[in-house]
């Protein structure tokens, strides 16, 4: 099962010196039957870059709650053995729980399928949306169309052996 986890250019950069991407267990994101419900489609690709987004909003939160991180969304897709990765089935209706899912096992840095980053021009729009996000939380329309311009911004994909350019260590 393909999962992304949500993450700040210093977890990665933890991630990258540790070895390990999650020790379990961790929230991701991955094409749930909420998800395949919500977004209505059966296109797996389309689902995949909905549970990408899904990711890319938590990275976001994450990133809320790090007032000293780079401000800059990262994703890591992951590929987890099946049943793995399981959906909490008491969220499953719960709109912000939309393709979350709790991995219960560690997983190894190097099984990474990719890295999703924001490129360094977004990061004005990516700092307003996470100064925006609890205000847009409470019902703020103004709040939530800045959180929605992040979205603007496409994640840049990287391999795997980009990394330690990533993080500063290569």
């Amino acid at each position: 099962m393909r999962v992304y986890v949500p993450l700040t250019l210093p977890a990665l950069a933890e991630a990258h010196r540790t070895g390990e991407l999650g020790s379990g267990p961790f929230v991701a994101y991955a094409v749930t039957p909420a998800l395949r419900e919500w977004y209505l489609s059966e296109d797996i690709e389309e689902l995949e870059y909905a549970a990408l987004g899904r990711a890319a909003l938590a990275s976001l939160r994450l990133l809320a709650a790090d007032a000293g991180a780079v401000r800059r969304r990262v994703v890591v897709a992951v590929d987890v053995p099946d049943g793995a990765a399981s959906a909490d089935p008491d969220r499953a209706l719960d709109p912000s729980a939309l393709g979350e899912v709790t991995v219960a096992v560690s997983v190894p840095l190097v099984k990474a399928a990719s890295v999703h980053l924001d490129a360094d021009d977004a990061e004005a729009d990516v700092a307003a949306a996470a100064d925006a996000l609890g205000a847009a939380d409470g019902g703020d329309d103004d709040a939530r169309f800045v959180v929605d311009g992040a979205d603007d911004h496409e994640l840049l994909w990287y391999a795997t052996q980009e990394i330690p350019n990533l993080v500063g260590q290569g």
